[in-house]
């Protein structure tokens, strides 16, 4: 605005000083000498406006131009906060248990820190997927497939098919001891597999010790590179329903069917102190199943990471925390808040009944003789 100003009041100045002279060379008597006096004076008037005029229009422009600028860097750090921000919790802080089912019976589809809890009818499928369609993105899923495991791997990759993240690129690792029992399963369009052989253990805890190990080592090595977003699921498991877009988010973990309307004092964490999966009774929002994780690359090997670090910090010690990994993966959920939640339907039971809350079942855990099937009770 004040560039404008000035540019109209030089250009005023201009116009009424061309004009003096004009008068002056009208009223005046001719004299030669006088007459080249005032030609002069003109064209040097003249000039000068024009300098003054280039040299203010370039500054509109440069200020116009330097505060877009402005503007659009200011956006784009707005933005780039939004998307890299993190929820963190600091340690001690009392607040009141969040819960799932509110007293009238229906579903809470919102965190008390604002995430979405995502429930059948709280998204429309094809909207939302067609919004994530365009980004053109890949998702890597990870599952653990050693010992006598192997033998659900059939189950979970065709039901896979049929139900996961369908018309979007996914690519599976599987981790497995014996490649040989990976099954042929058809895949669809975009959609590959990769073994990966890695040594068993004669202890089924050791096992899923390992697996935030194996999830870091792999994102650092290639899912940095070749993936978007990342979910680690376990292989005793089936898809029974849609498994899509309206999972994803930066962070991402799943409330265990087993425990959503338990008062957190009964959740099963880990409750030494000399663990460093510890979570005081007093604390807590969900119980947060092991089974899934998922979320952005980076954001899944921090996490990893983080627990990794945590159970070789209990391991020197000779902790073994109350449920492994899933211990402390919920120690990191507490205090580093996930930016989406799941609800059971992304995590059920094969042998639990339906309940009024769950109307569909997405993901769940086959029933299987754990005695048949692990390496040590």
């Amino acid at each position: 605005m004040k560039v404008n100003f000035y540019l109209f009041l030089a250009l005023t100045g201009f116009s009424l000083t061309g004009h003096s002279v004009l008068r002056v060379t009208k009223d005046t008597k001719p004299n030669s000498k006088m007459m080249q006096y005032l030609q002069n004076v003109n064209t040097f008037l003249l000039v000068v406006a024009g300098v003054s005029l280039t040299g203010l229009i370039f500054l509109g422009y440069t200020s116009t131009s330097v505060g877009y600028k402005d503007k659009r860097f200011c956006l784009n750090l707005t933005k780039e906060h939004q998307e890299n921000s993190k929820l963190q919790l600091p340690q001690g802080l009392s607040y009141k248990q969040p819960s799932v089912v509110g007293p009238d019976g229906k579903v809470i589809a919102m965190t008390p820190w604002l995430s979405p809890i995502v429930w059948e009818e709280t998204f429309d499928p094809f909207l939302i997927d067609t919004i994530y369609k365009q980004q053109n993105i890949t998702i890597a899923t990870t599952v653990f497939a050693l010992g006598k495991y192997t033998q659900f791997l059939k189950d979970f990759l065709e039901s896979a098919e049929q139900n996961y993240f369908i018309g979007f690129r996914v690519h599976y690792y599987v981790f497995t001891d014996q490649p040989e029992q990976v099954p042929e399963v058809k895949l669809g369009e975009e959609r590959q597999l990769t073994v990966l052989k890695v040594p068993s253990s004669n202890r089924w805890q050791e096992i899923t010790l390992r697996r935030m190990e194996k999830l870091e080592k792999l994102i650092e090595s290639r899912l940095v590179s070749e993936a978007d977003y990342v979910f680690s699921l376990d292989v005793d498991t089936k898809f029974y329903g849609r498994w899509g877009s309206e999972s994803l988010g930066r962070l991402v973990g799943v409330i265990h069917p087993g425990y959503y309307q338990t008062p957190r004092e009964q959740f099963p964490y880990e409750r030494r102190p000399e663990s460093q999966a510890f979570i005081p009774h007093a604390e807590g929002d969900y119980y947060y199943g092991g089974a899934v994780i998922g979320g952005l690359v980076k954001d899944v090997h921090e996490a990893a990471k983080t627990c990794r670090e945590q159970l070789d910090i209990d391991a020197a010690k000779s902790i073994e925390a109350a449920w492994q990994e899933e211990s402390h993966l919920n120690k990191y959920f507490l205090y580093n808040k996930p930016s989406k939640v799941l609800s059971p339907e992304y995590l059920w039971q094969d042998f639990k009944p339906h309940t009024n809350e769950v109307k569909i079942i997405r993901f769940s855990q086959v029933i299987k003789n754990y005695a048949a099937v692990r390496p040590n009770p």
